[in-house]
């Protein structure tokens, strides 16, 4: 089956007031980056593209400042179609 890697520009989003407020990951397709018909390969390339976009933003803003205006991205793997968004629903408190 086909592994699609893409970029994602990721945030922090509010997840709701449970314990004084909980804040969860979530993620903004971009583009894809690639095709791979081995997901081994997909995923090898995920690190590299991630070791590397760590690298490229050491001096950006990290996500869990409340500073943070965007600017930070990740590479992430899907089988089939990459969603718009991540994660696809939004978690719960529990």
């Amino acid at each position: 089956m086909r592994t699609i890697l893409g970029f994602y520009e990721i945030d922090r989003a509010y997840g709701g007031p449970e314990e004084g407020g909980w804040w969860y990951d979530a993620g903004t397709f971009v583009r894809v980056i690639g095709f791979f018909l081995d997901e081994a390969a997909a995923v090898r390339a995920q690190q590299r593209a991630n070791r590397l976009l760590d690298r490229l933003q050491q001096h950006r803003t990290p996500v869990s400042s409340v500073t943070y205006t965007g600017g930070r991205y990740r590479a992430l793997t899907f089988t089939g179609l990459p969603p718009a968004h991540y994660p696809a629903e939004r978690p719960s408190y529990s």
